[in-house]
């Protein structure tokens, strides 16, 4: 099986994640209507698809152990689609809650998948590829935020829309399922034999706090960028959502360069690098101040944080499924206690100062990861599969660079 077609398959994994959630956000005020939710009910909706992705945390490495990434993953996709088709005819609230508490469930499973099958990947073919992959999950978001305007102009029906979504989502994850690979890589066991628990290991530690602040950082180009500019900078109303979109742009298109990078200089310089540039960017911005700098220093952040993720999951994967499912865990975590945390700390002081705190998290996150040493070529997965053996004369390079 040729590289390309795994690696087709494994994208449809990272695109289905990113699309099924913005699926079903983007259509949030629909539902918000048919339900008749108050503002405090859609934050315990939007609260319950984040419980459910740190519920599954526990459970999630056992699965990956047992039943390996791509039936983990298909089966994870498989109900995300049904989540869809759940939340277009959910009667109440409380039906709906359920119903995403089981979508945040999957999205854990899937989030944890979907990195196992790209480490894999690049080890079966020698190849880096997983800023590519993380790319796509950004346009699977993309196009969905697409689908929906376009079907919000034709129809106002939630079920017409969800039912779209979720023929295509079933349509890419059949069609992807028998490329994708049938192994991965080796590892320390989920739950070690004779033992019911131990203290994780320093790397899965540097590698989880690593991911923790990362997360804490992109996600708050999404939070407060927008406040930032109307608050402190004084800017028009137009230009506020330009500091999500600078950010997002700069993190699409340095993910599609990472992977290069990461050939040349290796992971770990490219996640120091890009962290390092990310706060000082971010850092010039806030003391130069103005609008024009702002949305620099966010583009900076941005394209610096693009490489950190992907270059940490293929590090935790080569760690096995527990420290994978640990640095998933910690990315979850960081997305929803990063924004509460820079308002405590704004609220105190002022926003400058919380994202003054974005500064520090990003080379925080440099700092967990200078005692981790980081595998150098790649890692061979155990037992190779022939499905996954790479064709005679495969030169060790990216093709699609």
């Amino acid at each position: 099986m040729s590289f390309q077609r795994s690696r087709a398959a494994v994208a449809v994994l990272f695109f289905t994640l990113g699309f099924q959630y913005s699926t079903w956000a983007a259509r949030l005020p629909a539902l918000t209507d048919r339900l008749g939710m108050s503002a405090a009910q859609v934050g315990v909706l939007l609260l319950a698809a984040g419980v459910g992705a740190l519920i599954s945390f526990p459970l999630v490495a056992r699965l990956l152990t047992s039943y390996g990434s791509r039936r983990l993953a298909v089966a994870a996709a498989l109900v995300l689609v049904a989540a869809l088709a759940g939340l277009a005819v959910a009667p109440t609230f409380g039906v709906a809650v359920a119903v995403v508490l089981v979508d945040g469930i999957a999205v854990g499973c899937l989030n944890v998948a979907m990195n196992a099958q790209g480490a894999a990947l690049e080890a079966a073919f020698e190849r880096t590829t997983m800023a590519k992959l993380h790319a796509l999950f950004s346009g699977g978001i993309f196009s969905a935020a697409l689908l929906a305007s376009g079907m919000t102009a034709v129809t106002g029906s939630v079920a017409a829309h969800f039912a779209v979504a979720g023929a295509l989502l079933l349509t890419l994850v059949l069609t992807a399922r028998s490329a994708l690979l049938t192994h991965d890589l080796p590892g320390d066991p989920a739950k070690p034999a004779g033992r019911r628990w131990r203290l994780p290991a320093a790397v899965t530690v540097g590698l989880g706090l690593a991911m923790l602040l990362a997360t804490v950082t992109e996600g708050a180009m999404t939070d407060w960028s927008a406040l930032y500019l109307r608050e402190v900078t004084r800017a028009a109303d137009y230009l506020l959502p330009l500091g999500i979109a600078v950010t997002s742009a700069a993190m699409v298109v340095g993910r599609l360069f990472a992977d290069g990078w990461r050939d040349r200089w290796g992971d770990k310089p490219v996640l120091l690098a890009g962290a390092t540039f990310a706060g000082l960017g971010l850092a010039v911005a806030l003391l130069t101040g103005g609008v024009v700098p702002a949305l620099v220093g966010f583009a900076c952040v941005g394209l610096g944080m693009a490489p950190v993720s992907p270059c940490l999951y293929v590090a935790a994967a080569r760690q096995g499924p527990a420290a994978l499912t640990v640095a998933a865990a910690m990315g979850t975590a960081g997305l929803l206690i990063g924004p509460p945390a820079i308002g405590f700390v704004a609220e105190g002081t002022s926003l400058v100062w919380g994202m003054a705190a974005v500064v520090g998290t990003a080379w925080l996150a440099a700092l967990c990861v200078l005692p981790v040493r980081f595998t150098s070529g790649v890692t061979s997965p155990a037992p190779p599969a022939p499905s996954a053996t790479p064709p005679a004369g495969t030169a060790p390079a990216d093709s699609a660079r």
